[in-house]
C-alpha cells in the first residue's frame, strides 16, 4: 500500500470516508485506505463472527459473570453515559439476568437529554444507579489547563475519569468484570493519532495540570498504566467489550430504545454531553481541523450499517445539527468556563501543541504492551 499522496494532495477512501486529514493514512492502487483495510482485517473475527459460536461464546461470558457474583450485591459494573452503545449494553445484560451496577461519571456537562435517558432507563430496569461527580471548579481548573496546552484532547479528562471511577467500583464490590458498551460494530476503526490521545495517561494530564495554574487534583478519580496493571493482575478486573458478544446493529437497537424505554436519541455519536457537542462540532473542526464524524461514519460503512453514499450525505450536514443550538452551546461554555468571546477567538487562533510535547506515559504503555504481546507469542 502506497500513499498516493503527492505535494499534499487532498484524497478520500474510495470504500470509507476517511481522507487526508488523518495522519498515517495511505491509499492503494484501488484508492482504498489503510483505516478500513485494517479494521476489516481485525475486526472480522467480530463483526461477521458465526451466529451459534457468537452464542456459545456470550453463554459462557454470562456464566462465568454469574459466578463470580454469586452471593454479592452485583455481578458486574457498567457505565452508562446516556448514549446508545452504553444503554444497549445495559439493557442486553438485564435481559440475560446479570445483576450490574450502573455507574455514571458526572463532570457537569450533561444534556438534560441525556440525564432523562440514564433515569429512564435504570427505572425501567430497576437498576441501582452510582453517580461520580467530580467537583466542578476542580475540572474547570483542568479543562483550562489543557486549553491553555493547546493540545487536541481535551476529552481525555472525562474519559480518563470514567475508566478510573469503572475500576474504583469494581475493587469496592470485588467484581471481576465491567462490561462496557465499546464495540468493533460502531468503534471498530482506529481513530488517527493526531485526532486523540492515550486515555490511560494520568502522568499527561497532572503534569498539564502543573504546567497551567499548579492545579490541584483532589477529587478527580485519575487512571494511569500503573494503575491498570495493578486492576488487570492484581485485582484479576476484566474489561469486556460487552456489545461484542451481539450482533450490533446500532439502527435497530436505537429503535428498541425508543419504543420499550422512551429513549431519546441525539443527533450525532457522543452528543449527550453539552461540551463533547462542542468540542466534536465545533472546537475540533475550527481548531485542530478535524471532523470526527469520518471515523464514526467509516466505522458503520465497513460495518455494514450505512453506505458510502450515506455517510457522504451525512459529512455534507454541518457539525452541529442548527446554528442556533450552536450559538447556544457557545454561549453556555463562555459562561460556565468564564471565559469571553474574545478567549473563545484567541484559544481557537492559536497552533497545536503536541501531547507528546508535554511529560507522558504513552511510551511506558507501548513497552509494557509490546512485552505482553512478546510473552504471549512465547507462551
Amino acid at each position: 500500500m502506497d500513499s498516493g499522496i503527492k505535494n499534499n494532495e487532498y484524497q478520500i477512501c474510495n470504500r470509507c470516508v476517511m481522507d487526508t486529514s488523518a495522519s498515517g493514512i495511505l491509499f492503494d492502487s484501488n484508492g482504498i485506505c489503510n483505516y478500513c483495510t485494517d479494521m476489516l482485517n481485525e475486526s472480522s473475527k467480530i463483526l461477521f463472527k458465526d451466529k451459534i459460536q457468537r452464542k456459545k461464546e456470550l453463554d459462557d461470558l454470562v456464566k462465568k459473570v454469574k459466578e463470580q457474583g454469586h452471593g454479592k450485591d452485583y455481578d458486574c459494573i457498567m457505565g452508562v453515559s446516556g448514549g446508545v452503545d452504553s444503554s444497549t449494553a445495559l439493557v442486553n445484560a438485564v435481559n440475560l439476568g446479570l445483576r450490574p451496577l450502573a455507574v455514571h461519571m458526572d463532570n457537569g456537562w450533561n444534556t438534560e437529554l441525556a440525564q432523562n435517558n440514564i433515569s429512564n432507563l435504570v427505572k425501567t430496569l430497576n437498576l441501582d444507579l452510582y453517580t461520580y461527580v467530580i467537583d466542578w471548579e476542580e475540572y474547570r481548573n483542568l479543562m483550562q489547563s489543557l486549553f491553555d496546552a493547546d493540545v487536541i484532547d481535551v476529552e481525555i479528562l472525562y474519559d480518563n475519569a470514567m475508566l478510573a471511577v469503572n475500576y474504583q467500583m469494581a475493587k469496592k464490590y470485588r467484581l471481576k468484570y465491567i462490561l462496557a458498551g465499546t464495540n468493533q460494530s460502531t468503534e471498530g476503526m482506529r481513530i488517527p493519532s493526531n485526532w486523540s490521545w492515550f486515555k490511560y495517561d494520568k502522568k499527561n494530564i497532572t503534569a498539564i495540570a502543573k504546567t497551567f495554574g499548579d492545579v490541584k487534583i483532589k477529587s478527580f478519580p485519575a487512571i494511569g498504566t500503573i494503575d491498570y496493571i495493578l486492576s488487570k493482575y492484581i485485582h484479576g478486573i476484566n474489561w469486556i467489550s460487552f456489545l461484542d458478544y451481539f450482533d450490533y446493529n446500532k439502527q435497530h437497537y436505537l429503535e428498541l430504545l425508543i419504543e420499550k424505554y422512551g429513549y431519546k436519541p441525539y443527533p450525532y455519536k457522543h452528543y449527550e454531553s453539552i461540551f463533547t457537542r462542542f468540542y466534536q462540532g465545533y472546537i475540533l473542526p475550527e481548531k485542530f481541523k478535524v471532523d470526527k464524524r469520518r471515523v464514526h461514519l467509516s466505522t458503520l460503512i465497513i460495518s455494514g450499517q450505512i453506505t458510502r453514499e450515506e455517510a457522504l450525505s451525512e459529512l455534507q450536514k454541518s457539525t452541529y445539527p442548527d446554528q442556533d443550538l450552536l450559538e447556544d452551546d457557545k454561549a453556555y461554555f463562555i459562561k460556565k468556563m468564564n471565559w469571553t468571546n474574545d478567549d473563545l477567538r484567541e484559544y481557537i487562533s492559536r497552533p497545536e501543541i503536541l501531547h507528546s510535547d508535554y511529560p507522558s506515559e504513552k511510551k511506558f504503555w507501548d513497552g509494557v504492551s509490546l512485552l505482553k504481546q512478546k510473552l504471549s507469542i512465547i507462551k
